[in-house]
């Protein structure tokens, strides 16, 4: 991890929000040979008793389900939008380009569950994803039992103990002032990637320049 101090968020909950908004992550670890696996998956993001719990479900039998059985150390990468910083931008442009991103590294302990935990894992996803509309055709509890149940035994529930997490929010925070609020105008011309970095740069303007408004 890029791991400089002032390219943190030191506000736990502004990093579990993160967490929240971004819940499809990069899953990854190694198998008894140690060679890396991983996959991508939706998680949710449960406080519990002062731990940080992740929950989702993956395909039975896979590399990484069957890596995760014999070494459960995971790290989970969440990831928000990126994007590039043209030094064109700076008040003295004669530097290095870069980027500018937000990611948050957990680590921790996977497990995996039975039925009753699968049938909870899917209900709760089915029906956040939908809105909770409990009248969609593609909620767990409207789904037919013919196409449920071979598919509930293709797939497996997982928890993960997070007993570490770390967090670069890469926002341009080495900068000064007129350097920082060019990159923002210069980002808001752009996609929306572009846009949401430069809205949490302006979200936190005042915290770097505290004299200014």
């Amino acid at each position: 991890m890029y791991n400089l101090p002032h390219f943190k968020e030191k506000n736990h909950q502004e990093v579990i929000q993160f967490m929240k908004d971004h819940p499809f992550i990069f899953l990854t670890g190694v198998d008894s040979e140690n060679k890396p696996v991983a996959t991508q998956v939706p998680v949710f993001i449960d406080e519990r008793d002062g731990k940080l719990y992740l929950s989702g479900h993956m395909m039975r039998n896979t590399d990484h389900h069957k890596a995760f059985e014999i070494n459960p150390a995971i790290l989970a990468v969440f990831n928000g939008p990126h994007v590039y910083v043209s030094a064109t931008w700076y008040d003295n442009p004669h530097q290095a380009s870069t980027w500018n991103y937000m990611s948050v590294h957990a680590k921790g302990q996977i497990s995996f569950g039975g039925r009753e935990e699968l049938v909870t894992a899917l209900k709760r996803l089915t029906l956040h994803y939908e809105n909770n509309n409990t009248a969609s055709t593609t909620v767990f509890d409207n789904l037919p039992d013919e196409y449920r149940e071979p598919l509930m035994k293709a797939i497996v529930p997982f928890e993960i103990e997070v007993t570490a997490a770390d967090n670069v929010f890469k926002l341009s925070q080495n900068r000064d002032e007129k350097s920082y609020d060019n990159i923002i105008a210069q980002l808001e011309k752009q996609d929306e990637a572009a846009k949401y970095i430069a809205g949490q740069m302006r979200a936190r303007r005042s915290q770097l320049f505290k004299d200014k408004p």
